[in-house]
């Protein structure tokens, strides 16, 4: 009996293989080989990346975001970051800047899902940033504000 099952378990985890009868030939069911790529140099990755970031510090000589450069400085300063490269703190007054986009952009969206539930035939009402749309936009992101209690 149990030359039997070890015969069959034999038999079952044979693989099959390229046999040659009559001069034909049957695959075997290994999966086909697909051409190798050869990876990237890794010097040239580097090289790149060096030469965009040089590129993009040099338009930020040029660029003057909207934050100014001395409320910038201010607070940079505060927080105990000194330095002295100009382009990079227009860099992070640009980091800032779309910071705060985002978020006046998240909270216009609540204000128009909040709006799309009251509507008013006739008139078109005016988006109006409330604090529950701004809290709300600032919620994604990690920042919790609540209004004081003694404003309700």
């Amino acid at each position: 009996m149990s030359e039997s099952v070890n015969n069959t378990s034999n038999n079952l985890l044979q693989v099959p293989s390229t046999s040659t009868t009559n001069n034909t030939s049957t695959p075997s069911l290994s999966p086909p080989t697909l051409p190798v790529i050869p990876p990237p140099s890794l010097v040239d990755v580097p090289l790149r990346k060096e030469k965009t970031m040089a590129e993009f510090l040099a338009t930020m000589d040029n660029y003057a975001p909207i934050i100014p450069d001395a409320v910038t400085d201010y607070y940079l300063n505060k927080s105990g970051f000194d330095c002295d490269d100009v382009r990079i703190k227009r860099l992070l007054a640009l980091a800032t800047q779309k910071f705060v986009s985002d978020i006046a952009t998240d909270a216009f969206q609540f204000c128009k899902v909040r709006q799309s539930g009251i509507k008013k035939s006739g008139k078109e009402r005016k988006n109006v940033l409330t604090m529950e749309d701004l809290s709300a936009a600032l919620n994604e992101y990690g920042i919790n504000i609540k209004k004081p209690e003694y404003y309700s």
